[in-house]
């Protein structure tokens, strides 16, 4: 299955995973309303269709995204990163139930930083930079770049980046906890479709709740994040796919998950 828009490429290249990839290569993937609703689209496509476990987020070889587009703000203000048609795409990005890999090569910057933020792994390239440049132009993040930077990379690096300005590299994102994996240079995509393919061959459901109890520990302190692993772990012991799991195990063969 392969379908085209103008702003993103969605493709199926392995069973059960769908590939995201952004195309604006002209604006280096900046951060367009368009883009971000193109963006949203794609990824409420994937959520209903049940044949979907994993999606993978990529730019192309060179760069993930440039960052916001600064000339809609310059023409529009405010409001163009803070109108309701944004501000409901980026929520629906936000609230993805399944499982997001980010592939990163070249830059990812600003709310292309906060857009591989949202995903739930990011894998980069040896070349990859980080950063958050917005305080360049006279604003600063604000797509949830000063909270979620702060949450997985701590208050000084946060702070290091958000008001020099400058960027780290794909092995100072990894070592501050930003980045999952560091692959050569060009290679982030392929390893990105290796781990959604892993990820697809787990039971659906799972994944799901698993992803949801783990970022309940940015949103709750910690005996609400451990009760709510606890009521999605009793979720999971009501599906079909639990008992297949556990069926599998002991019977020595690989297991069958039908997503129920």
């Amino acid at each position: 299955m392969i379908q085209k828009s103008e702003l993103v490429l969605s493709t199926s290249p392995l069973p059960h995973v769908r590939l995201l990839s952004m195309n604006r290569p002209a604006k280096r993937n900046a951060l367009s309303n368009e883009l971000i609703a193109a963006l949203a689209s794609a990824c409420r496509d994937a959520i209903l269709d049940e044949d979907v476990r994993c999606i993978v987020l990529c730019g192309t070889d060179t760069f993930f995204c440039a960052g916001a587009d600064i000339k809609e703000m310059q023409q529009r203000g405010f409001e163009a990163i803070n109108n309701l048609a944004r501000r409901n795409d980026w929520r629906d990005l936000t609230n993805c139930l399944k499982p997001i890999i980010a592939a990163v090569e070249g830059v990812c910057l600003g709310g292309g930083h906060e857009l591989a933020m949202l995903a739930d792994i990011i894998i980069a390239g040896e070349g990859a930079l980080f950063g958050q440049p917005e305080i360049n132009i006279g604003v600063l993040p604000g797509d949830g770049g000063t909270q979620r930077l702060t949450r997985v990379a701590g208050k000084s690096l946060a702070m290091l980046m958000i008001l020099t300005g400058q960027s780290i590299s794909a092995r100072a994102a990894m070592q501050a906890g930003m980045v999952s994996e560091v692959t050569e240079t060009g290679q982030a995509r392929a390893r990105a479709l290796e781990i959604a393919e892993i990820i697809a061959q787990k039971p659906p459901r799972s994944t799901e709740l698993a992803k949801a109890a783990v970022l309940a520990a940015y949103q709750t302190n910690l005996d609400a994040g451990v009760e709510f692993e606890r009521q999605a772990i009793r979720v999971a012991f009501t599906t079909s796919d639990q008992q297949e799991g556990m069926d599998a195990f002991f019977e020595k063969r690989p297991p069958n998950y039908q997503g129920k």
